[in-house]
């Protein structure tokens, strides 16, 4: 692949990914039940467990509807 296509592409999947990531924190996404915050004092621990398995069982739907076609 020519590396100017090759740094198109991966341009755009960046451009989709924020904009989803943008669609995604206005819908609720990042504060699931699940998500785990621990706060104590100036330290902040996030992991957004609800968020992962979420977006993983999506994305699993999705690649194996585009596989059956």
């Amino acid at each position: 692949m020519d590396p100017g296509k090759a740094l198109i592409a991966i341009g755009a999947v960046c451009i989709a990914a924020g904009l989803i990531w943008l669609a995604g924190s206005r819908l609720g996404l990042g504060h699931l039940p699940g998500d785990i915050m621990i706060e104590r004092g100036n330290f902040r621990f996030y992991f957004p467990l609800g968020t992962s398995i979420l977006i993983s069982l999506i994305l699993t739907a999705v690649f194996w509807l585009i596989g059956r076609l």
